[in-house]
């Protein structure tokens, strides 16, 4: 018997949408990038890009696990100059201008860095309203919170 070898002609990449609304963030990056990197599929192959493009969509309804992580998680950064340390809640992050950066920064810390894993986030689009441009793709949508008991905040609503 041969060891089967994903070949570049054989990879099919699908489309699907994820809605974000009452999803816990981490088991929503994780599941993300699972689909990314392509190992839901029994053709998964380690070294090609043969995940699957995923939309998220109301990437600003999306919930933390612990109950102070939306204003005790803090982001730090320097901007390089002497005393030039900032820092940014969870909170100020979801409701400022740019909520669908929360979600992509997860994921893309839990991809692989290098090459590949830079050309398997492009795979990646989060859009922080119901809406998004992709439907001439027909994307088939996921239903995240029915895999899990735990993938959704019991409290939210969902």
């Amino acid at each position: 018997m041969k060891t089967f070898s994903l070949k570049a002609g054989d990879i099919r990449k699908d489309w699907c949408v994820i809605d974000a609304s009452g999803l816990v963030l981490g088991r929503l990056a994780a599941i993300v990038s699972c689909r990314l990197r392509g190992k839901h599929k029994p053709t998964y192959c380690p070294h090609m890009d043969c995940g699957d493009n995923v939309i998220v969509i109301n990437a600003s309804k999306v919930f933390l696990s612990g109950n102070n992580k939306m204003v005790d998680k803090k982001f730090y950064w320097h901007t390089g100059f002497p005393g030039g340390i900032k820092e940014r809640s969870m909170k100020d992050l979801l409701g400022g201008e740019f909520p669908e950066r929360v979600i992509y920064k997860a994921v893309e810390r839990m991809i692989t860095r290098g090459p590949l894993g830079r050309k398997q986030m492009l795979g990646l689009k989060v859009y922080a309203g119901p809406e998004h441009k992709h439907e001439a793709q027909r994307p088939v949508a996921l239903d995240v919170s029915s895999m899990n008991v735990k993938n959704c905040r019991r409290d939210s609503g969902v």
